[in-house]
């Protein structure tokens, strides 16, 4: 299945199930939304039995996609997961699976604009693989993780490089600011995906192929993930876990390359959908 929402951010959201000919059917009939509080083995059981072809046809024209699950409670990152970025960022292969935070602030629609604020001054991009959770996980086993993953989405993890590395070594101060983390249009997922671990990722900065990239080149797969943060941390439903990107972002190239106000962001993920961002300054932008 394909989930995914519609609506503004100061509004109620249409959540809607994609049909077989790929047209937006409303469930709000079936669930008031897709989130924390709702997503859950037996909802995706319910939606899979819907009869789609009786439901409302939602129109895409004039409306805004929505991140496809509601606000989560936590979203949670994954640092230096490819081995091809590790190479290129010159530092050495973990051990162990980094993490760290994003502000659930940053958290919004897939084509959103990247905010700028006047005192950033090396804003970068990555394209992910996100991870939603369907089910409370804690100290499970690798063979359980899938269990627990509602699906699949597309993320822009959007970097400030300067606050991030030069302002005390506390990645999240890089990662936090408003509209960071463009999600969506879609939540895919598993049985419809197919091998999340064998799919084809790419970024473009005003039409120019910045990353290239495959889920094939995770240090740590997604089951590994999972499992791995669960003996730590309790990941709940509607948590979303950015898995890591691969090479080709404005820090790694040489020179440098960063984004400025106008530059337009475009990504996308086999089967995950696509994105397209505007770098615009955040006081133009009602939040």
């Amino acid at each position: 299945m394909k989930l995914l929402r519609y609506g503004n951010r100061d509004m109620s959201k249409t959540p809607c199930v994609m049909d077989a000919d790929g047209r937006a059917r409303d469930v709000s009939s079936i669930v008031r939304d897709f989130g924390p509080d709702t997503l859950s083995p037996d909802l995706m059981a319910r939606l899979r039995a819907a009869d789609l072809e009786s439901l409302p046809v939602v129109s895409a024209e004039g409306r805004r996609v929505a991140p496809p699950v509601a606000q989560p409670r936590n979203i949670w990152c994954i640092g230096l997961n490819y081995s091809d970025h590790a190479a290129e960022a010159g530092l050495p292969v973990p051990a162990e699976p980094i993490l760290f935070n994003k502000s659930s602030a940053t958290y919004c629609g897939a084509n959103d604009p990247i905010l700028k604020s006047p005192k950033m001054t090396k804003l970068d991009w990555e394209v992910e693989l996100g991870i939603i959770i369907g089910k409370c996980a804690l100290n499970i086993d690798h063979d359980q993780a899938m269990d627990h993953i509602a699906g699949f989405v597309l993320v822009n993890d959007v970097s400030e490089r300067a606050w991030q590395m030069e302002r005390g070594g506390q990645w999240v101060k890089g990662k936090s600011f408003p509209n960071f983390c463009p999600t969506g249009p879609w939540l895919v997922t598993p049985d419809e995906l197919g091998d999340v671990q064998a799919l084809e990722m790419w970024l473009d900065v005003n039409g120019q192929r910045k990353q290239t990239g495959t889920t094939a080149k995770m240090i740590f797969d997604v089951t590994t993930i999972v499992s791995y943060m669960s003996e730590f941390c309790q990941l709940e439903p509607g948590d979303l876990i950015c898995t890591g990107t691969p090479p080709g972002v404005g820090a790694g190239m040489k020179p440098p390359q960063y984004l400025n106000r106008g530059d337009v962001v475009a990504l996308g993920i086999q089967g995950l959908g696509e994105q397209r961002q505007t770098v615009t300054p955040f006081a133009e932008v009602a939040l």
